[in-house]
């Protein structure tokens, strides 16, 4: 009897368990613009993967760039350009939009996003002079998902926050 509630009960808690947006390269997935991933630490994998259901996702691909490309830095006047001056802005607001749907269709709350990413960034973004200056600020994809009440940190607060989460 026990071995068939463990059977039952174990899609039911799957379900039960908030789902939670997480940026592909923080999942191992070789999507940023360097074709390159930033994996998470397994142990903070292992914990994320028990309390919640991971969505992941790659605005910069959802908004239709390819893998590579060139990197990207947001620009004083706003625009997400390359180094060489190619105007991405476009590809990354649908790629934020999307990401928002994804958060919309899924109840998602929460979104662990890479830092300092065009996209992503929380906090602290690159300053669009590609010297590697940080200044404060957030990614277009972050900005989006704050200013519609999805609740954004980055991948160097995880640990902590995940701390504070109760089972």
């Amino acid at each position: 009897m026990k071995l068939l509630m463990e059977i039952f009960l174990a899609p039911c808690q799957l379900l039960m368990k908030k789902p939670i947006l997480v940026s592909s390269c923080l999942l191992g997935c070789r999507v940023r613009f360097d074709k390159t991933s930033k994996p998470l630490p397994k142990e903070c994998l292992v914990v994320l993967e028990q309390k919640f259901n991971i969505v992941g996702v790659c605005p910069e691909i959802l908004g239709g760039l390819p893998c590579p490309r060139r990197p990207a830095e947001i620009s004083k006047n706003h625009q997400v350009l390359t180094q060489s001056g190619q105007v991405l802005s476009t590809f990354f607001l649908k790629g934020a939009h999307g990401a928002l749907n994804i958060c919309k269709n899924y109840g998602i709350q929460l979104a662990v996003l890479k830092s300092k990413s065009p996209s992503c960034g929380f906090g602290k973004i690159y300053d669009g002079t590609f010297s590697g200056c940080l200044i404060n600020g957030n990614g277009i994809t972050s900005d989006l998902l704050i200013k519609n009440g999805v609740k954004v940190i980055n991948e160097s607060e995880l640990d902590a926050w995940l701390k504070t989460v109760k089972e």
